[in-house]
């Protein structure tokens, strides 16, 4: 999400010097071309040090974000909101990622890489530090409570959440080809990691030890409260962030970017996405894979309520082993087997993976069969055995998916390619909870997972036949 290091000049084809993404007059000092970031950020040595602090930087990001994923939905109810309206704040995200994440995909192909993180990373800290304090502004604002002001928060959090896009095209930008999978790898590795460390350190903060600590220490106009130190401990680590984004990354070198009609709409761009030969398959993969996997997300908690009695605690020991699983394999496993087996196997294997497991998780908490380990009972077990193989696939069709991306998008286009691919996740991920939510309720606790599952084939069948083409025209020549 997110990336830094000491700024560079570079020199892009034509000619022009580029510093941050801010092109200087003609006839600038060609003094500037001395220090040849390109040549810098191309050796071995550099490459591993950027990539290296990006995973730092988009691990913080998600860091921050992570942290008020066991807040968001409390935090509505305080405020009076009942479980829809909570709903509808989770989603405000990701439907403004939707919208935000091309813009500053490409946006950061004109204007460079650098600046783009930096002011998605200070928008942020602002919307952080907005939720924090909703109950305080709502007043000021003329809300009848803070619930408004939650809501922007969001909605300014999602839209510079579309930096993911731009950290991506920042690892296609300074990896050859054949490394692009490791690296986002293991920006994929920080991505989980985030998820896995943010919930565990809002326990943390919001315990009661810490909080009677923290209204001893810090001046009356902070308000201290479960929800809003996380809040504002999110906007903290991300402030730091921005920090080490300013001091830290330089702008890579980049080919001159192919200008797109500023009028033209982000569905519109999705569409002919799709439409596209190369492209298409593989944004239409991303969406449903999408849509199925944030169904089980946003239903897994609720399942485990009801057919386990799992709370929050329970819970969060069997997401934290998911999210680990997650991690490791985008981050030591993906290379290597990208080596052996090429992208396009590996997010067909993924995709058939998830599609027998998905609809095998909400069978598993019934299974008696399965050995009780100490206090786990049996149905958990099988739960956590059916999740090993399910977070593997994902690991591998996530991963696979925006290499494949990044090798069918022109040199020029890599932030608009993966702006596009972000927001056809961030739309899966607006519309895939609100229907899972609803089978659940209305049909019956299996249905979402088992639909999700389905879901899965119609990738299979996309992605099996480009693959196949894929493999027989490389046989070919």
């Amino acid at each position: 999400m997110c990336v830094t290091d000491a700024e560079r000049d570079s020199t892009p084809p034509d000619g022009d010097d580029s510093a941050a993404g801010t092109l200087p007059p003609d006839g600038a000092d060609a003094a500037a071309d001395a220090d040849d970031p390109g040549e810098d950020v191309e050796t071995p040595k550099n490459r591993g040090r950027i990539v290296g602090t990006l995973f730092l930087v988009v691990f913080i990001d998600l860091l921050g974000f992570g942290i008020l994923i066991p807040v968001i939905p409390l935090y509505a109810q305080a405020f009076g909101a009942n479980e829809f309206v909570g709903s509808l704040l989770i989603a405000t995200y990701s439907l403004f990622q939707f919208v935000g994440a091309p813009i500053l995909g490409r946006l950061s192909d004109e204007r460079g890489r650098r600046p783009v993180l930096l002011l998605s990373l200070f928008g942020s800290v602002l919307a952080w530090t907005l939720f924090g304090f909703a109950g305080e502004l709502g007043p000021l604002l003329g809300a009848t409570n803070g619930l408004v002001v939650l809501f922007a928060a969001r909605a300014l959090a999602g839209a510079m959440g579309g930096n993911i896009a731009t950290a991506n095209a920042y690892i296609a930008d300074v990896t050859p080809p054949e490394e692009r999978a490791k690296g986002l790898g293991i920006l994929g590795a920080a991505f989980g990691l985030g998820f896995v460390f943010g919930p565990a350190i809002a326990g943390i903060v919001s315990s009661p030890v810490a909080l009677e600590i923290l209204r001893g220490v810090l001046p009356s106009v902070i308000p201290v409260s479960e929800f809003t130190i996380p809040s504002l401990t999110a906007a903290v680590l991300t402030g730091l962030n921005l920090v080490l984004a300013f001091v830290v990354l330089p702008e890579p070198p980049r080919s001159e970017p192919r200008t797109t009609a500023p009028s033209e709409s982000r569905l519109k761009q999705l569409y002919e996405a799709i439409s596209s030969p190369d492209l298409g398959p593989l944004v239409l993969s991303f969406f449903l894979a999408s849509f199925a996997f944030s169904a089980f997300e946003s239903q897994f908690i609720f399942l485990t309520n009801d057919r386990l009695g799992y709370g929050t605690a329970a819970n969060a020991v069997l997401l934290t082993y998911i999210g680990v699983l997650i991690a490791i394999i985008q981050g030591g496993l993906v290379g290597p087997l990208t080596d052996r087996f090429g992208e396009y196997r590996l997010a067909v294997g993924g995709a058939a993976i998830q599609a027998a497991t998905l609809a095998l998780v909400p069978f598993s908490t019934s299974w008696t069969f399965a050995p009780s380990i100490g206090p786990v009972e049996p149905g958990a077990v099988a739960l956590a055995i059916v999740a090993t193989p399910l977070a593997f696939g994902n690991a591998l069709t996530n991963v696979s998916l925006n290499a494949l991306v990044s090798l069918n998008a022109g040199a020029d286009e890599q932030g608009g390619a993966f702006g596009l691919t972000q927001s056809a996740g961030s739309l899966a991920r607006t519309f895939g909870p609100a229907a899972a939510g609803l089978l659940y309720v209305v049909v019956a606790y299996w249905a979402p997972f088992v639909i999700a599952g389905v879901l899965f084939l119609p990738v299979l069948l996309v992605l099996g036949g480009v693959a196949r083409e894929k493999i027989q025209s490389t046989a070919d020549t």
